[in-house]
């Protein structure tokens, strides 16, 4: 698929770039379409965010539901990040007294810092269960989350900094204690990444994403799924929550039942318009998720029988050496990963690390000669 990004990592000079997990170049299609939320916005004018409403948005929406098996596709809202999302969610407890929390000791910044944050003035009680040994992380933290009542339970699909898969999530939704909770799942390193059927969970969970990583559709289009009957009404509520009621002239602060009820306000939709063309485009491709995954996979494998004993990694320094139990990324755990990052970068190829893992990850525009590349570099 090399030749679907010309642009970016096809043009001359451009890097090894083994970080599809992070920051993933963007396929050519997506410039068509980027221009093509330019056009429309000088085209429409003030019709434009009718055009959005009733055609981009339920596109996208669409989109999603199909590769998350939600039978709802309106319950989806949309956002430029994901911390607006933790923000609105927080905003949905009684400000009178400290929002409990149940969640891990892996998750991104987007939701930790925010959380500690609270934490740190007593706004919040939190309980953090640690993801390793990743083995039995599923059953701890399910006994976690049925023995004590929590307002906030929050956990990732897939976690950032190992790539450890949560494969049973029906199983951690079951086991909440609290019909009340509040259950949100951070997918971003999983959506588009792994294959997923949220259909079992979808009356009771949030789920979180955005389309800057696997979905390569770059910054400023993350979503939420939203269950019915849970957070009715976020005290953090922008005016596109009540866009339906605009031309009613309604004073009251009313709110949809369906995604809309966590919408904030007037954002940059180029990202959905690129969203879009990077699913059609992949449909037309016959790329599903686990077709992606699948052709990843030999990759990881070449890469990590390539690896020599000169090599600056071995297989044996894999958090998750079981592929089953990870999304699209090999984790290693080494004290010099951010030496090795400094070094790669120095031979104009991209990797990155979080504290000492080293983190790799292949996309669907590598081929065995950059797998090759890559090991003949940290072997040198």
């Amino acid at each position: 698929m090399k030749a679907g990004f010309s642009l970016s990592i096809g043009a001359a000079g451009a890097p090894l770039h083994a970080a599809a997990h992070s920051h993933h170049p963007w396929p050519d299609v997506s410039r068509a379409a980027h221009l093509a939320c330019w056009n429309d916005a000088a085209r429409l004018l003030d019709r434009k965010w009718d055009h959005i409403f009733s055609t981009v948005i339920p596109l996208a929406q669409a989109h999603i539901a199909r590769a998350l098996g939600l039978p709802h596709p309106e319950r989806i809202a949309f956002a430029p990040n994901t911390h607006d999302f933790v923000a609105r969610l927080f905003s949905c407890f009684d400000s009178t007294r400290p929002v409990s929390v149940l969640t891990t000791t892996s998750e991104f910044m987007s939701f930790q810092r925010q959380c500690a944050r609270l934490e740190e003035d007593g706004m919040a009680v939190v309980t953090r269960i640690s993801t390793e040994p990743f083995e039995t992380f599923a059953q701890r933290f399910s006994e976690a989350a049925a023995r004590v009542s929590y307002d906030l339970i929050f956990f990732s699909h897939a976690f950032y900094d190992s790539g450890y898969v949560v494969d049973d999530l029906p199983g951690i939704v079951n086991a909440v204690r609290d019909d009340d909770s509040l259950v949100v799942i951070d997918g971003y390193h999983a959506f588009m990444a792994v294959p997923a059927n949220l259909a079992p969970i979808a009356q009771r969970s949030f789920y979180l994403a955005g389309g800057y990583k696997l979905a390569m559709a770059g910054e400023g289009v993350c979503f939420l799924y939203c269950p019915p009957g849970y957070g009715p009404r976020p005290r953090d509520t922008g005016w596109y929550a009540s866009f339906s009621a605009l031309k009613d002239g309604k004073p009251a602060v009313a709110y949809g039942r369906d995604g809309t009820r966590f919408l904030g306000a007037t954002f940059d939709v180029s990202g959905l318009y690129r969203f879009n063309a990077v699913q059609d485009w992949l449909a037309q491709q016959s790329l599903s998720v686990g077709t992606m995954l699948g052709e990843v996979r030999k990759l990881e494998r070449h890469f990590l029988a390539s690896l020599t004993t000169t090599s600056r990694i071995t297989p044996g320094q894999l958090l998750l050496p079981d592929e089953g139990m990870r999304a699209r990324f090999l984790a290693f755990r080494t004290p010099d990963a951010e030496d090795i990052t400094r070094e790669l970068l120095e031979r104009n190829i991209i990797v990155d690390c979080r504290g000492d893992r080293l983190r790799i990850g292949f996309g669907i525009y590598h081929d065995t000669a950059d797998a090759n590349a890559l090991a003949d570099a940290l072997a040198r």
